[in-house]
């Protein structure tokens, strides 16, 4: 599992798995909200974010510096002042195998709280497109859909991931192309798990 966005981005990006502290110190849901802001809108100061998640700019730029200490995001040099820094996404992708947590009974805590918070956003950006204004164009170009009659393996499901992954690579511009004039940000949200069976009674 990664926190994407990014997974399917750049795959030359470099890649870290998240260990306990580095979980630690991003599962925490105010902390988790100013890290998507800055990887879907790019960067910002204190006081922008502040303005945009209703909460106190020392507060916010306090969150800052701890996601900067543990490697999340970094300042934006040669941009800002001392008294009004910039801070960006760091230029790396995370990711989390949550086996890693199985038996850590003082990371379960932060596990929790980062699987919550993040599925929590992809449901809030859901939610939020839904209730926004589209033209015909996009509305029909996008899609919320899902598939329940898969039975599959472990090792199937796996493979089906990979291959949804690739796809998503593929369309992936560089990070240096010219976008289209009429191209706007697309998210791209994959959840695939299985479920429990459930008798017919």
């Amino acid at each position: 599992m990664s926190d994407e966005p990014e997974r399917a981005s750049q795959p030359a990006k470099p890649t870290r798995r998240l260990d306990a502290r580095s979980l630690r110190g991003l599962a925490h849901p105010l902390r988790m909200s100013i890290f998507e802001l800055l990887s879907l809108d790019g960067p910002a100061t204190a006081t922008r974010l502040a303005e945009r998640l209703g909460e106190n700019t020392g507060t916010v730029s306090w969150h800052l510096r701890h996601l900067a200490e543990h490697g999340f995001i970094e300042e934006e040099t040669g941009r800002g002042t001392k008294r009004e820094r910039w801070w960006r996404r760091a230029d790396v992708s995370n990711e989390l195998n949550t086996a890693d947590f199985r038996d850590d009974p003082d990371t379960r805590g932060a596990l929790s709280v980062y699987l919550h918070e993040l599925l929590q956003q992809h449901f809030n950006r859901v939610v939020k497109y839904i209730g926004e204004d589209w033209d015909d164009t996009w509305r029909s170009a996008g899609t919320v859909s899902d598939w329940s009659d898969l039975r599959m393996t472990p090792e199937q499901l796996g493979a089906l991931n990979a291959e949804l992954m690739a796809v998503i690579a593929r369309h992936t511009p560089a990070p240096d192309a010219e976008p289209a004039p009429d191209a706007l940000p697309v998210v791209v949200q994959l959840q695939s798990f299985p479920r429990k069976e459930r008798g017919s009674a």
